[in-house]
């Protein structure tokens, strides 16, 4: 049976399991998907998930359960404010924006910290997307910046993927906040086919990626109208589900060179779910080379 080698970049929110759990269960959902493939021989993965949030947890910039950077007590700073603004701002329609301002401002019963202009937005996007995924947006594009913004650290996380790439590792998929550090590392090519790590490697997965958001890449230092790109000789496949909130129900073909895309329903449940992602035919196929 062929083995593709892979490596997994989970997103943030995983302080409570460890690298060998998170590799089991992203294993399964990938074998998942793989096995409803009809059209091929049988095939598994290689698979390795450096768990970089125990990274951050040992070092000085703590992300563990006991540090909670993000959660709803704790106060954004003014430029982390108009950052989760500016990506909302991204995101929302002006007939949502329209139906906020006739609303008061206690109908969702979001924290009382934020500025009235973020609280008008998220209940715009609350509209679009009702059920609590308004406080799940505001968490990720605050976990978003922390990476961003932190140049050394950034850095740190980086490097601890890197070391688990092998000389064989042929596929990457990044998930979430993964998305970014996956396309981050290739982008400033410390892994690229020119590196002995880099030199099988022919294809990044992305699921459920916020690079769609102009805020995001902005702070990535990329100007609006400047397309997404890889070195051609990675391909490029985006699998998003139009429910995920976090991505704004959109793909990334608009801002991104040589993308090919691909629409899931993850269902209602958590249609950001990484497993869902992982275990969906368009990623099995990514994964195997063939046509999502």
């Amino acid at each position: 049976m062929q083995t593709i080698p892979v490596v997994g970049v989970h997103g943030i929110g995983q302080s409570k399991t460890s690298q060998h759990r998170l590799t089991a269960d992203w294993g399964r959902a990938l074998q998942r998907g793989l096995d409803s493939l009809p059209d091929i021989a049988p095939c598994g993965t290689s698979l390795e998930v450096p768990h970089w949030t125990a990274l951050l947890a040992r070092g000085t910039d703590r992300l563990g359960p006991e540090d909670d950077l993000f959660g709803e007590s704790v106060p954004m700073e003014p430029s982390e404010e108009e950052f989760v603004a500016e990506a909302f701002a991204d995101l929302v329609r002006p007939e949502d924006e329209a139906f906020a301002e006739t609303q008061p401002m206690a109908t969702l019963g979001l924290p009382k910290l934020w500025s009235p202009r973020l609280t008008r937005l998220a209940m715009a996007y609350d509209r679009r997307y009702p059920g609590g995924g308004v406080q799940f947006f505001v968490r990720r594009m605050r976990e978003v910046r922390y990476y961003l913004t932190k140049p050394a650290l950034a850095a740190e996380v980086r490097a601890f993927v890197r070391d688990g790439f092998t000389l064989d590792t042929a596929v990457v998929i990044g998930h979430s906040l993964g998305s970014v550090i996956a396309y981050d590392l290739l982008r400033r090519k410390e892994v690229s086919a020119a590196d002995t790590l880099g030199s099988a490697l022919h294809t990044l997965v992305t699921c459920g990626s916020p690079l769609g958001i102009p805020a995001v890449r902005r702070l990535m230092g990329i100007t609006d109208g400047t397309p997404l790109q890889l070195d051609s000789n990675i391909r490029w496949v985006n699998v998003f589900d139009p429910n995920d909130f976090i991505t704004g129900g959109a793909g990334l073909s608009v801002g991104a060179r040589k993308l090919t895309e691909a629409q899931v329903n993850n269902g209602i449940g958590d249609p950001h779910s990484a497993l869902r992602y992982l275990r969906s035919v368009p990623v099995a196929r990514a994964v195997t080379g063939g046509r999502p």
